[in-house]
């Protein structure tokens, strides 16, 4: 059916939609902040995780930050509730401005080391794992692919100034 719809005419449409697609995420979606956790144990493996729902790939556990809350915070917070795990020596070291489908994602990435032992909660992770960094999952996300080297190098850098 929708092959009857001259071209031009079509990809008219599809600009009204996508912008009043964009009108209806600005109006109900402000800018979301949410934080991802880039985990080192005492190994320098990084802690990776596969959620229950949404992408299959293995990403950095992480989640919402709260209205008015810290992102080193958050980061504590959600480490602990996803895998049972402590984050010390933590810093935030990057944010990282998404904009999917007109709403603003600012993901604050914090880096530290890890402890205790792996639990995965079961609930929201179905899968967590210890992962060299040159032995990464093939299934990575790739936004974590693509920032996780920086990051890291980023806080190893604050570690080694403030010593």
């Amino acid at each position: 059916m929708l092959h009857l719809i001259p071209a031009p005419l079509h990809r008219c449409l599809y600009r009204l939609a996508h912008l009043a697609r964009s009108l209806w995420w600005r109006t109900l979606r402000p800018t979301v902040h949410g934080c991802r956790v880039i985990a080192l144990d005492a190994d320098d493996r990084v802690l990776l995780i596969r959620q229950t729902y949404g992408s299959p790939h293995w990403v950095a556990p992480g989640g919402s930050v709260a209205r008015r809350e810290d992102p080193v915070a958050t980061a504590h917070r959600e480490l602990a509730e996803e895998t049972a795990c402590t984050l010390t020596e933590a810093l935030k070291v990057a944010e990282v401005v998404e904009r999917p489908s007109g709403a603003y994602n600012v993901v604050h990435v914090v880096v530290g080391r890890a402890a205790g032992a792996l639990r995965p909660d079961l609930r929201e992770v179905q899968e967590a794992r210890w992962f060299a960094l040159d032995l990464l999952p093939e299934d990575l996300s790739p936004r974590v692919e693509r920032g996780l080297n920086g990051w890291i190098a980023a806080w190893r850098a604050a570690q080694s100034s403030s010593n």
